[in-house]
């Protein structure tokens, strides 16, 4: 309960957050939960996965939705995901901003990295700790948008920066446009290296079919266009893509083409020995 006093309840506040951090660790221990379930997602290593292509400012103040704020770019320690306090040594720090922001002071806007729908913290990482233990649902920033290669769609945690490092590796091997790269989806995300390799062999093929050499942007769309769709949609017909996505059900047959029949061309014959030995 709040007594009216901006002292006494700041300082509650602080107590409180810091409660409710230990806990969540605890819960998260007795779960056996992963322990990058409450971690602070460290800027640097989102977008050396996600590959940075640029960055520009914002101008003007933009209000932020506070559950946005995932990351921040140098205290991924002092704070958890819900940017609750790890220890006490900024007790003093935060419970000066809880004081002010309870009087109704005015509060300089947080600084903050844009990347897709998510925003890491540059400066102002208390000031955001605040307002999450105020229960406020925005605060108002300034920002700066980063680009990259790869959208973030799907990071959650920082395990999930795996998944978009090998996807964003994969494109660097196999450049394909943004429609293109939509259709590739794999269960497991190293499946991208190997994914990577197939794509290559069938460049090096065209390339010698052909008797000239062809970039990767070049291989990468021809595949896509008369390799990768073509076969998936003949996959499909055939009933041979189950319970897997098309891009894991065309790189195991791909694979089983290969070594079960030495050879890689798509036909009816092909398809009716895999139909029978899908490995």
């Amino acid at each position: 309960m709040e007594t009216g006093f901006p002292q006494a309840d700041a300082e509650h506040d602080f107590l409180r957050q810091r409660r409710r951090q230990v806990l969540s660790r605890l819960v998260a221990w007795l779960r056996h939960e992963p322990d990058d379930v409450s971690e602070i997602l460290p800027f640097d290593e989102v977008v050396a996965a996600l590959g940075r292509t640029g960055e520009r400012r914002l101008p003007g103040i933009h209000i932020v939705e506070l559950d946005t704020i995932v990351g921040s770019v140098d205290r991924t320690t002092d704070f958890d995901r819900w940017f609750r306090p790890r220890s006490r040594h900024s007790r003093e720090r935060w419970e000066r901003l809880a004081r002010a922001q309870r009087r109704g002071e005015t509060i300089p806007p947080v600084d903050l990295y844009r990347v897709g729908g998510l925003h890491f913290v540059r400066d102002g990482h208390h000031r955001v700790s605040v307002a999450h233990a105020l229960g406020l649902r925005t605060i108002d920033a300034l920002i700066t948008e980063v680009t990259t290669k790869i959208d973030p769609n799907g990071i959650v945690h920082r395990g999930d920066l795996i998944t978009k490092d090998l996807r964003r590796v994969f494109l660097d091997r196999v450049p394909l446009g943004r429609t293109q790269l939509a259709t590739i989806e794999v269960g497991d995300a190293w499946n991208y290296a190997e994914l990577s390799e197939t794509v290559e062999a069938w460049g090096f093929r065209l390339m010698q079919s052909e008797g000239r050499y062809l970039d990767r942007e070049t291989v990468a769309r021809r595949w896509w266009a008369e390799e990768y769709r073509p076969v998936v949609r003949l996959l499909a017909q055939a009933a041979l893509i189950g319970d897997r996505t098309e891009t894991d059900a065309y790189l195991h047959l791909a694979c089983q083409r290969y070594r079960l029949l030495r050879t890689h061309r798509w036909d009816d014959d092909v398809v009716e020995r895999l139909r029978a030995n899908p490995g």
